[in-house]
């Protein structure tokens, strides 16, 4: 049996739940025959950090003295906003020499200040995402996934979903029964992949501060197999079509048919995940019309099909 190395760099100001839930998942792992983490925390001196939260967590020793790791994962947290050099020239020394490298949260801060993110695709937290597309030109920064693999890098979105992707880590080692038993055994869903939104679409566009606007996202949400064109939107909202276009964008930071599309998508992702409805019913309560039509908004969004993707996410129990 191979044991697979992980280790976790920690500095004052670290996310606790960034270190705490992926190795809760590689720890939970080990708990199934023939597969083995060894899971070290280290700090640059070894001494005690305080997180961002208040908790203290105590290192298993110094980042000099760890073996290199067949893992290595770089939390997020308030300590990454300034911070150690000392931390930054070691990540740039050892990083690359790591057989996977990882990072959770904001902790793709740390990584693009290190050097190890040039030439590549990253997500980070929603936050930050525009700071680290500024600060690091040469970084190709995607906001919306929950997290994004390149090669031997993955980078993740904010706080849990680090624990998304240490399961689908875990998946693609051990298989996806491994992973759904620690997702059971945590209580939470295997079923987001990494190109899923961070946010559903209602949280992704700003609620409208005029209440016309804001009634047309609701209604919009609840019927979205409507005829949902700009034209019959803004006959809702009592504005011409022009007018209600521009307000809508300034209002939400979305274009309306933007809007649609992320409802639709969501609407659809959730009846093939918790339900058994046929794709063709599926296609016309989200709005789409036509299984082919729901096929190319999925391709293009998720890049995957629907019936791959019910087959991959669906929940169990229906």
């Amino acid at each position: 049996m191979k044991q697979q190395s992980v280790l976790v760099v920690l500095f004052e100001g670290v996310q606790s739940l960034d270190v705490s839930g992926p190795m809760e998942v590689f720890a939970g792992a080990s708990r199934f025959p023939g597969i083995s983490y060894d899971l070290r925390t280290a700090s640059l001196d070894g001494a005690p950090v305080r997180c961002s939260s208040g908790l203290t967590l105590v290192p298993d020793g110094t980042l000099d003295d760890a073996a290199t790791p067949d893992l290595l994962l770089v939390p997020g947290g308030a300590g990454t906003r300034d911070p150690d050099p000392a931390l930054v020239a070691w990540i740039r020394a050892h990083a690359p020499s790591a057989g996977q490298l990882v990072s959770v949260c904001t902790g793709a801060l740390l990584l693009a200040a290190a050097g190890q993110l040039d030439g590549h695709r990253v997500t980070t937290h929603w936050s930050v995402c525009a700071h680290l597309a500024r600060s690091h030109p040469d970084v190709e920064v995607d906001p919306d996934p929950i997290f994004v693999r390149d090669g031997r890098l993955a980078t993740s979105a904010g706080v849990t979903a680090g624990i998304d992707l240490a399961l689908a880590l875990v998946e693609e080692e051990h298989g996806r029964e491994v992973a759904l038993g620690i997702a059971r055994h945590l209580v939470v869903f295997l079923r987001r992949p990494g190109n899923q939104a961070q946010f559903s679409a209602q949280l992704t566009a700003q609620t409208a501060v005029r209440e016309p606007l804001r009634d047309v996202q609701h209604w919009v949400t609840e019927h979205p197999d409507a005829d949902l064109s700009v034209e019959a939107m803004a006959a809702r909202a009592r504005l011409s079509p022009r007018h209600f276009a521009r307000a809508f964008q300034a209002e939400t930071g979305l274009t309306p048919g933007r809007y649609v599309e992320r409802v639709r998508l969501e609407q659809a992702r959730r009846l093939l995940e918790d339900t058994t409805e046929g794709v063709a019913g599926i296609a016309r309560a989200s709005g789409y019309g036509t299984p082919e039509a729901m096929r190319r908004a999925f391709v293009k969004a998720l890049g995957t099909a629907p019936a791959e993707y019910r087959r991959r996410f669906r929940t169990q129990s229906v």
